[in-house]
């Protein structure tokens, strides 16, 4: 009886293709992303990409430019030559990771023995990043100037240029805060889409449709109400992290609010897009699972970007979450004015307006379908 049991059971099991699909293709893409992230696998065959450090050679001198050319010759960084004023305002934004910067006398000091004038400015956010760097150029350092027997001769001096003080946002807050909330919404949208499936399931959809109403405005409908919950979801969260943790929402509002607009807007438009696409909710909530845990993944929600190889790092951008995950950087821990973040809510915009075209386009074949 048993044995019986359990037969019908494996039956119905494996009768679900989507369950089955969901059960096992979703952690061999987790444990992909995973191994591709934390377990260096394919580093082997590719060198990573080089870090993008910005230097200032204020000495100007043909020992400090000597210097430059061979520490430029290390494989995982890159020296960008700059203007310090520059070199400090992209650190800032974030667009590089440090700026490496020769005060005038590193040649004397290098003849005299002094302590060298060089310093290390650096965006903390992307502190794993940075200590990399950090150990790259002391080590480079010692070996060009001959001092790899004098470890403490050589003395890097590195500074944050935003300091944890001013801005009350520790990046691995702002990190945690915002790639949780955009990778939670999503999942939300995605059950709201649902109940379009189900209406379609119970009939409602085709008397709508007598009515007549046309298939433009239901899809629209819909997704304006999975925008109206995206808002009241993000504002709760970021509420409850004022409250709980301390997040400076007060700090820039206008900025914090258009984005939450911007988000709600391509995270909804995501939403009609995953409706569109299928004619079930058993389809749906195989397919969202595993785009949703892709998306997050690969987007910053579940790994901080900084940790990710340079090809993933390149997939990234194509992800709702990657986007507002920056601007929320952008406004707590960078401290940007709103003309600094409006590119990337750009970007979610476009990301919507684009999702929003094509999903109309999947809707009405699946409306004619219908009738």
């Amino acid at each position: 009886m048993i044995i019986t049991i359990l037969k019908k059971d494996l039956r119905l099991y494996f009768s679900d293709k989507k369950g089955v699909l969901v059960t096992f293709l979703l952690p061999i893409i987790m444990i992909t992303l995973f191994a591709f992230a934390f377990g260096g696998v394919g580093k082997k065959k590719s060198a990573p990409k080089p870090l993008g450090i910005l230097v200032v050679d204020k000495d100007s001198t043909a020992t400090s430019q000597e210097l430059i050319t061979k520490l430029n010759n290390l494989q995982t960084i890159r020296l960008i030559p700059s203007e310090e004023e520059k070199a400090l305002d992209r650190v800032r934004k974030g667009d590089n990771v440090a700026a490496l910067i020769f005060e005038k006398g590193f040649s004397e000091a290098i003849t005299t023995d002094a302590n060298l004038p060089v310093e290390l400015k650096y965006d903390a956010a992307r502190d794993l990043q940075m200590r990399i760097v950090h150990t790259l150029l002391k080590e480079g350092f010692k070996y060009h100037l001959k001092k790899e027997d004098a470890p403490n001769e050589i003395k890097l001096k590195t500074t944050s240029l935003i300091k944890e003080s001013s801005t009350k946002a520790h990046p691995g807050l702002v990190q945690a805060v915002g790639g949780t909330a955009i990778m939670m919404l999503l999942f939300s949208i995605a059950a709201i889409g649902g109940g379009l499936l189900d209406e379609k399931e119970a009939g409602t959809l085709k008397r709508l449709l007598i009515a007549p109403v046309k298939p433009l405005y239901i899809l629209l409908a819909k997704m304006g109400t999975a925008m109206i919950v995206s808002i009241l979801q993000l504002t709760v969260m970021f509420v409850f992290a004022w409250l709980a943790f301390g997040l400076p929402i007060f700090m820039d509002m206008s900025s914090l609010i258009i984005l939450i607009l911007c988000i709600s807007f391509a995270v909804s438009s995501f939403g009609v897009f995953l409706v569109s696409t299928v004619k079930t909710r058993q389809q749906l909530q195989g397919m969202s699972t595993i785009i949703i845990i892709l998306m997050s993944a690969i987007g910053g929600s579940m790994i901080p970007i900084s940790m990710m190889p340079a090809f993933m790092q390149n997939i990234a951008i194509i992800s709702v979450n990657y986007w507002g995950i920056e601007g929320f950087f952008d406004i707590f821990w960078r401290q940007l004015p709103l003309v600094d973040v409006l590119p990337k809510m750009g970007i979610l915009l476009a990301i919507g307006l684009g999702m929003t075209l094509i999903s109309t386009i999947l809707f009405k074949k699946n409306i004619i379908a219908i009738e």
